[in-house]
């Protein structure tokens, strides 16, 4: 009977808690819902509070961009507006054919100034696209008031004390003394950042580089002559010879050893950025009357072996690379698909079968924005959140 008894009584106590259940579980779920709704309202507070704060941070902040009616200048411009800079003070700085000319910038004006006014105002940060007799002359004068100067130019690449910085690669090198940072060559950066990964995974040993340049990266005059000839108008020539239905294996001056200065600058620069000095490189660059992206078709020798499926995981893992291979759909990169993107595009994937650990890549990207443009941009923001810039913000 006590058993019973015991089920009779348990009997009762689960039904009761049967009918405290739906109420227990109401007040249950209110509280939860309550205490996410309370972390999600504290969340979203912290979210406004810290964009709210990261506006004003960049309000308080001084841009100069020095080349800023250059081909490399406008899409500075059109960056910065992307990556939210666009509520920072800009100072517009041109050469002075340029000076008092008017420049867009977030729906606003700005008067182009000179480079001495732009010192004076003692700008955050100064991102210089002039070429390299401009950024040797002043950039010093910049770091000096305490300006952060990103480079465009070859002017300072090769020199021990300044940093060359691609920001998916090597951003972590930076300090906050180096108020000069070199940004690379256009070929270079698009280059390193598909081989980064896998030399990290494979060690490489040789690297054999073809590039197919567009006329951008020579600049405005280049973009002129391609479309005058298409035109059959007369112009000033950027090239030695016509560009449009030609090619010019010529980038650059031409060196006592054979090759061109552009040539050597992806020797070199790739040595630096990927820090290891006994990469064996040889290069070939070549001019093509196509007016943006560069292609490069490049040839890696790894002291490692590999599988296709190794080498595409490691590119897909490797940020801002993507990955544009599928030969038998005519899916591979060009020019015409990457402009006006950020990405590095790679394709054409496919071992060596000549060599032992060889590996063939085709590396196409648009020369004016991650080549240049984009790349300065990404490293001012490394710079900004290392909260390196004096607080402006009371």
């Amino acid at each position: 009977m006590r058993f019973h008894k015991k089920r009779s009584q348990n009997k009762d106590n689960y039904e009761l808690k049967l009918a405290r259940k739906p109420i227990r579980n109401f007040f249950r779920n209110r509280i939860q819902s309550f205490q996410i709704k309370s972390f999600l309202n504290s969340l979203l507070l912290d979210s406004i509070n810290l964009l709210t704060f990261a506006q004003k941070k960049l309000k308080a902040m001084k841009i100069a961009v020095v080349g800023v009616t250059g081909l490399v200048g406008n899409v500075i411009l059109q960056v910065l507006t992307e990556r939210h800079f666009e509520t920072c003070t800009l100072l517009a700085v041109a050469s002075e054919r340029s000076i008092g000319k008017s420049i867009e910038f977030n729906g606003k004006e700005y008067k182009v100034i000179s480079v001495t006014e732009a010192i004076e105002a003692c700008p955050d940060i100064a991102i210089f696209s002039a070429g390299s007799g401009v950024s040797l002359q002043y950039a010093s004068l910049f770091a000096e008031k305490g300006t952060y100067v990103i480079d465009n130019s070859s002017a300072w690449r090769m020199y021990d004390h300044i940093p060359l910085i691609v920001p998916e690669i090597n951003a972590g090198i930076l300090k906050a003394n180096d108020r000069i940072i070199a940004n690379p060559n256009c070929s270079t950066i698009q280059m390193v950042m598909a081989l980064f990964p896998l030399h990290k995974q494979f060690t490489i040993r040789r690297i054999v580089v073809s590039t197919y340049q567009s006329v951008t990266g020579t600049g405005m005059k280049a973009l002129n002559q391609l479309n005058c000839e298409r035109k059959n108008f007369p112009c000033k020539k950027a090239y030695p010879y016509p560009i449009d239905l030609n090619v010019i294996p010529h980038g650059g001056s031409f060196e006592d050893n054979g090759y061109t200065s552009e040539e050597m600058k992806l020797i070199n620069e790739t040595r630096k950025i990927l820090s290891d000095n006994s990469l064996q490189i040889t290069s070939t660059v070549v001019r093509v009357p196509v007016k943006g992206g560069h292609s490069l078709s490049v040839n890696v020798e790894f002291e490692k072996d590999f599988t296709l499926t190794e080498i595409y995981q490691a590119l897909e893992d490797m940020p801002g690379v993507t990955i544009m291979d599928n030969p038998m759909e005519n899916q591979y990169p060009m020019p015409l698909y990457t402009e006006n993107k950020d990405e590095v595009f790679v394709g054409r994937i496919r071992r060596d079968f000549s060599r032992e650990r060889c590996l063939n890549l085709w590396i196409v990207a648009d020369n004016l924005r991650k080549g240049a443009a984009t790349n300065a941009v990404e490293i001012a923001e490394h710079i900004v959140s290392q909260k390196w810039i004096a607080d402006k913000v009371k």
